[in-house]
């Protein structure tokens, strides 16, 4: 199994020569805003204004810098941000209501077969979008009415204060106590993200992980009651197994790639791995009946840009999947993101459409695990 870390060099694909074709690329950056620009007010100049849903804080401040200014610089439209804690409940009482106020949305794939069903999405029109965006965004990413925004690891990350000569490599390493001692960390509040790790604790292949089938959960949570007793603290927001690795109450812990990757640029001892994570994937959908559906086009179709993804990636901590970007982030950053195949080559995607899918009691595979995980946290 190949180990990839923040930290650490791949030495397959990323070689030295195109590392430094990556930073000569990267290098370049200026004449590529003038390009995007040239080809954005060619394609998709316009006026008034697009509402887009965000998560406030420093992932809307990335986006107004990266991606909100850029657009309306090139193409005249004006981007409303709004916040909410959670889309789909807003999203419902909108289309409930019949007045649709937003025009682009973050939706979690499990839940998007049953509005998708309803009709609440447009079509994206993808004759608006340039090459490098249709090549390097992978066909599965791209459907009829919705688009992977961003993509993250659940991986394990650790303190190598505690770990002077090496840390955990690996998920069966996180449950082995003995030969890495110290106090862990584990999410708390969805099993969907936590059960896959202890699956590939127990030896199952990330590939065989989804999915999650009465026997492999029964397999799971017997793993889970191994390491239960070594929780120092179950997590429940993304920031807390950063900062409590830099306080030193986690010694290893799971975490989000996004959130590591702002701790490691801010100087924190924490090293980042990658295999046997767990993948999570959102996408972005065009509300039907929100007030600026043309705009919603154009504001797709220029942040799905090669370049701005690369911005997007920059600006949120969060990786686009287009792999095109990597020719304009900075080198060691290429080394860090999930749009590089490096560093998901062995990683679990989470099976969206299983999630979504009913059971014979009339429950989604989703509930009935979080009925099962809910029930074992409590014991």
């Amino acid at each position: 199994m190949t180990k990839q870390a923040f930290s650490g060099h791949s030495n397959r694909r990323l070689n030295r020569r195109s590392l430094l074709q990556l930073a000569a690329a990267s290098l370049s950056m200026p004449f590529v805003t003038k390009t995007t620009t040239a080809w954005a007010q060619e394609k998709l100049a316009g006026s008034g204004e697009v509402v887009v849903f965000g998560y406030g804080g420093s992932f809307t401040q990335g986006m107004r810098k990266y991606v909100y200014d850029p657009f309306t610089k090139a193409t005249g439209i004006n981007v409303v941000d709004v916040v909410a804690d959670v889309a789909q409940a807003q999203m419902t009482a909108m289309f409930r209501a019949g007045k649709v106020d937003w025009d682009i949305a973050y939706i979690r794939p499990d839940r998007y077969p049953e509005m998708h069903q309803a009709g609440w999405f447009v079509p994206i029109d993808y004759s608006l979008w340039d090459d490098e965006s249709l090549t390097g965004l992978p066909a599965n990413t791209r459907l009829v009415d919705a688009v992977v925004a961003y993509q993250t690891v659940l991986g394990l990350g650790y303190d190598e204060r505690a770990f002077p000569k090496g840390g955990p490599q690996s998920w069966a390493d996180f449950w082995d106590v003995k030969k890495f001692p110290g106090s862990r960390g584990l999410l708390a509040i969805e099993g969907r993200y936590t059960i896959p790790a202890a699956l590939v604790a127990a030896g199952v292949p990330p590939k065989n992980v989804w999915p999650l089938t009465d026997d492999k959960l029964d397999r799971a949570f017997a793993k889970l009651d191994e390491i239960k007793p070594h929780i120092t603290k179950w997590w429940t927001a993304g920031g807390e197994p950063a900062q409590l690795l830099i306080n030193r109450e986690y010694a290893v812990t799971s975490i989000y790639d996004g959130r590591a990757m702002s701790a490691i640029k801010s100087g924190a001892p924490i090293k980042f791995i990658f295999d046997g994570g767990e993948m999570i994937q959102l996408y972005q959908a065009i509300l039907k009946g929100g007030p600026n559906t043309t705009n919603a086009q154009k504001f797709l179709a220029f942040m799905n840009r090669a370049q701005i993804a690369a911005g997007y990636t920059q600006g949120t901590g969060y990786s686009s999947p287009n792999t095109n970007q990597l020719k304009y982030l900075p080198p060691e950053m290429v080394k860090q993101v999930t749009a590089n195949p490096e560093n998901t080559a062995n990683v679990a995607l989470e099976d969206s459409a299983w999630l979504a899918a009913k059971r014979p009691d009339g429950k989604t595979n989703g509930d009935y695990l979080q009925e099962r995980w809910l029930a074992w946290r409590a014991q």
